[in-house]
């Protein structure tokens, strides 16, 4: 008697270290966690403390509601890494002026000084890693990753 194949179901064909979210995940925290652990031990700064500064730098007076979302993070990440910065004066909150619940968050003097010192290192960071690639290559992957992003928005 001859055995029937059976097609095999979506968990077997699910191989997750080909699987793009898996693979994406895995670039992302190795890129992350290199750029962290020289910032880290020269600034006592986790990966959402950063993050924070980072926006901020560029728009100050937002939110921690607009920051997790500017960032993508979880709002209680970033309340906690708020929290941390507020302490360590490197972020102030003001109550604003609209709405006296919601804070506006500032860089202070201190949390610039940290902004300037670590943007640099990232930059640096990130050309280490896109010199793996051509000026092509770099352009398509832009690309590629503009499309996903919309992509995964309508999923």
């Amino acid at each position: 008697m001859a055995s029937v194949k059976r097609k095999p179901g979506p968990a077997e064909l699910l191989v997750l270290e080909d699987f793009l979210p898996y693979r994406l995940s895995v670039l992302s925290n190795r890129v992350s966690g290199a750029i962290a652990a020289r910032y880290a031990k020269a600034f006592a700064l986790s990966i959402p403390e950063w993050r924070v500064i980072a926006v901020l730098g560029r728009r100050p007076g937002l939110t921690a509601t607009e920051v997790a979302e500017a960032t993508e993070m979880d709002k209680v990440a970033v309340s906690r890494a708020v929290a941390r910065l507020v302490a360590a004066k490197r972020v102030a909150a003001q109550a604003d002026a609209r709405d006296a619940r919601r804070q506006r968050l500032t860089l202070t003097r201190e949390g610039e000084s940290v902004h300037a010192r670590i943007a640099p290192m990232a930059l640096e960071s990130e050309q280490r890693l896109l010199s793996a690639l051509t000026v092509r290559e770099r352009a398509d992957l832009n690309a590629l990753l503009d499309r996903l992003l919309i992509a995964a928005r309508n999923l």
